[in-house]
C-alpha cells in the first residue's frame, strides 16, 4: 500500500522542529553569508558549494536562504528577500520548479526512509538540470546531506561536478566532509560554519518558539540549534538532570535510580527521536564535561543544578580527566555497538552505568606520591 505523502517524515528535519526551509533568518554565520554574497555579487559564483560543520548549526538553513536569495534575484548582502517574493511561498511548499532537493527517499516496500541517498536520486538531479534548462535562469540543487550518499551516488555526483550544467548552483551539506571523495571536495568551494554561542542558540530557539533554558541547552548541544531542539523535544534537560543526580550518589550509585534511567532508554523510537540514542548522547556529554573539568575546571554555564560542584568532585585533576575521557570513548562505543546488533537497550545502559560507578571519586584521584 502506497504511503500518503503527508505521512512521510522528512529526513532532513530535526524531530519537533520546523524544516530549515521554514526558517526566515540565519543566525551566527555572518562570515559564511558574506563569503557567498561577495562571490555572487562580484560575478564569481562557483557552481558548487560545500557547507560544512557540526550537525544542527545552520547549514541547511543557510542553503535554503541562499536558494531564496538567488532565485528571487535579491541583491542585499545579508541574504534578505522581500516578504512578498513568490519564491518564499513556492520553496516552503516544495513547488519551486527551479529547485531540486536531494535527500534520503522513502521506501514504500519497507515502509520507512531509506538509509542512504542512492544513485537513482542523483540521476533525478541530472534529469532536473536537463529538463529545466529550457526555462532559462539559475537552477539550484540542495543535497542534504552528502554524508548519506552511497558510493554509487557519490560517483554520480562527481560526474555532475566535473561537467556542471550551465547556470547550475549545487549546495552540498556535509556534516563530516573528510568522509567525502577528495575529488568531490576539490570541485567545491567550502563554506565552514561555526557552532553558535549561548546567546545565538537562545535567539534561534526563540525564533522556533522555544523558551526553555537556552544556556543549559547551549551547553549540552555544543552550539548546535538542531541538537538543542532535539533535547527540547525529548525532555533532554530533565534526562540530563537525572544523570547529574545519579552520579551525585557516587561512590555508591543509587541502583534504583540507575535502573529507572536505564528503563527509560528502552522506550520506543518515535517522531521525536530515539530514547536510547538520547541516553547515550547525554552520558557522552556528561563524561566529556567531567573530563574537561579535570583540565580546565567545571564548565560554565552549568547544564543542570549541582553540576559544577559534582564535576569538581569527580574530576579534580588531569589524572581523573584521563580516566573519565577513556571511559567515555570505550563505554559509549560498546553500548552503540551492542544496540547495532539488537541487544537490550536497558541492559546496555545499565551495564554502562555499573562500570562507571566503579570510577568513584576516590579511584579517580591522582595516585599518592611516595
Amino acid at each position: 500500500m502506497k504511503t500518503d505523502p503527508d505521512d512521510i517524515p522528512e529526513p532532513d528535519r530535526v524531530p519537533g522542529a520546523p524544516h530549515p526551509r521554514m526558517t526566515n533568518r540565519v543566525i551566527g554565520q555572518d562570515h559564511a553569508i558574506a563569503a557567498f554574497t561577495e562571490a555572487a555579487l562580484g560575478g564569481r559564483l562557483h557552481h558548487a558549494w560545500l557547507l560544512t560543520g557540526p550537525r544542527g548549526i545552520g547549514k541547511a538553513t543557510l542553503a535554503w536562504a541562499i536558494a531564496r536569495w538567488v532565485l528571487s534575484g535579491a541583491t542585499s548582502p545579508n541574504l534578505t528577500v522581500p516578504d512578498d517574493a513568490p519564491e518564499l511561498r513556492r520553496l516552503k511548499a516544495l513547488s519551486e520548479p527551479r529547485l531540486n532537493l536531494i535527500r534520503r527517499p522513502w521506501d514504500d516496500k519497507a515502509g520507512r526512509l531509506s538509509a542512504q541517498i542512492t544513485v537513482d536520486e542523483i540521476r533525478k538531479l541530472l534529469s532536473f538540470f536537463h529538463l529545466s534548462s529550457a526555462e532559462g535562469g539559475r537552477r539550484i540543487a540542495i543535497i542534504d546531506a552528502a554524508d548519506d550518499m552511497n558510493i554509487a551516488a557519490a560517483n554520480a555526483l562527481l560526474k555532475v561536478l566535473e561537467e556542471p550544467p550551465k547556470d547550475a548552483l549545487i549546495l552540498i551539506i556535509a556534516h563530516q566532509p573528510a568522509r567525502l571523495l577528495p575529488t568531490i571536495r576539490s570541485r567545491c568551494r567550502t563554506l565552514r560554519l561555526n557552532p553558535l554561542n549561548p546567546a545565538q542558540v537562545g535567539n534561534a530557539l526563540a525564533d522556533a518558539g522555544i523558551d526553555d533554558d537556552a544556556e543549559a541547552l547551549a551547553a549540552l548541544s555544543d552550539g548546535s540549534v538542531g541538537e538543542a531542539l532535539r533535547l527540547v523535544g525529548q525532555d533532554g534537560l530533565d534526562r540530563y538532570q537525572q544523570i547529574v543526580d545519579l552520579f551525585a550518589t557516587l561512590p555508591r550509585m543509587d541502583r534504583l535510580a540507575a535502573a529507572k534511567f536505564s528503563d527509560q532508554a528502552a522506550g520506543r523510537a518515535g517522531a521525536d527521536g530515539d530514547p536510547f540514542d538520547l541516553s547515550i548522547t547525554l552520558l557522552d556529554r556528561f563524561l566529556t564535561r567531567t573530563a574537561r573539568a579535570g583540565l580546565m575546571g567545571p564548565p560554565l554555564p552549568q547544564a543542570a543544578k549541582g553540576e559544577g560542584a559534582l564535576l569538581a568532585r569527580l574530576s579534580p585533576d588531569d589524572h581523573a580527566a584521563r580516566i573519565w575521557a577513556d571511559a567515555q570513548a570505550r563505554l559509549s562505543a560498546r553500548a552503540r555497538a551492542g544496540r547495532a546488533v539488537n541487544l537490550d537497550p536497558a541492559a546496555l545502559v545499565m551495564d554502562m552505568l555499573t562500570e562507571l560507578a566503579r570510577l568513584s571519586p576516590a579511584q579517580s584521584a591522582s595516585p599518592a606520591k611516595s
